[in-house]
């Protein structure tokens, strides 16, 4: 089973870097994994593009800096609790490149982003800093966004997230079951209801629908181990329609606190396909999305593998 040892949470000082803190420090807080906090400085589009004068230049730039590094520690400050362990790093550079660097660097196995506030995720554009993260990350990537329902909070810290109901989404691919084995150690140590979700997607109307559902169910049990069953609260589900709108459905009518799903690879998601399941559940779904890639041959090919 993957474990979380180290957690990276880039930060923009706006509201949803805010929320996806929380989460970040929630998880950090049950599996005793220390949270790095990252600010990046873009300098690709300089903030004074008419200064020309080089030492001029440097002397902003390193004015700005200065003024980040200190924004973030007051960041830190005011939104850290005694029970995490916390890190700030601020970096110059492109933004994606420096997140994804920082987590190779690091080690990191998992990062948490908010899904607003990084320039037009809210508008599905894929060019955006946390889309480019979901697709390219070598290890899982929490896509933050406010739920839709309020919880109550177990953790006796009011303003950390809570866990209490979580969706695993599976098509029986070997990138669901990668999802699997991370959607166990969360629901075991949230003491989360885990349910179980797969959808029957392009049935013909002389099926045997309930045949169809009989053997999907029949699989969603059989993936689960006794030793689970023990320890967590399972609930297999089985829907018939569009994958990406049924995840959304059930999510929203049981209130759920985190869906994940599996993609196939690091480059799963640069097709020009914005109805892909995942990314129609990031975006529209009423809570925070564990996406978790399955590394394929050419995503190992020239990179090194970390242990997610």
């Amino acid at each position: 089973m993957p474990t979380i040892e180290r957690i990276l949470c880039p930060i923009d000082f706006s509201q949803p870097s805010v929320l996806a803190y929380q989460y970040a420090q929630s998880v950090g807080r049950h599996f005793k994994a220390p949270v790095l906090l990252q600010h990046v400085i873009d300098w690709q589009t300089p903030a004074y593009p008419c200064l020309d004068v080089p030492a001029a230049y440097e002397e902003t730039r390193g004015t700005l800096r200065a003024h980040a590094v200190q924004q973030l520690q007051e960041f830190a400050k005011s939104h850290t609790y005694q029970c995490v362990q916390t890190e700030c790093v601020v970096q110059d550079g492109a933004v994606t490149d420096s997140i994804l660097g920082l987590a190779e660097e690091k080690a990191v196995n998992l990062i948490v982003m908010g899904t607003h506030g990084w320039r037009g995720f809210d508008h599905l554009a894929l060019g955006s800093v946390t889309g480019k993260v979901l697709r390219k990350a070598r290890c899982p990537v929490l896509a933050v966004r406010k739920p839709a329902h309020d919880f109550a909070n177990l953790a006796g810290v009011p303003e950390l997230a809570e866990i209490q109901r979580i969706l695993y989404c599976t098509d029986f691919s070997e990138h669901s079951e990668q999802a699997w084995d991370h959607a166990v150690p969360l629901a075991a140590e949230y003491h989360a209801e885990l349910t179980l979700l797969h959808v029957l997607e392009d049935i013909p109307s002389s099926s045997d629908i309930e045949g169809e559902t009989a053997k999907a169910l029949e699989r969603l049990e059989e993936q689960i181990p006794s030793w689970v069953r023990e320890n967590v609260v399972t609930k297999p589900v089985v829907r018939i329609g569009k994958a990406y709108q049924q995840i959304i459905q059930l999510a929203s009518e049981a209130q759920t606190d985190l869906v994940i799903v599996g993609v196939r690879g690091r480059h799963a998601l640069d097709l020009p396909v914005f109805g892909s399941t995942t990314y129609r559940v990031v975006q529209s779904g009423p809570c925070p999305v564990l996406v978790v890639h399955i590394a394929t041959d050419s995503d190992k090919q020239g990179g090194k593998n970390q242990k997610v």
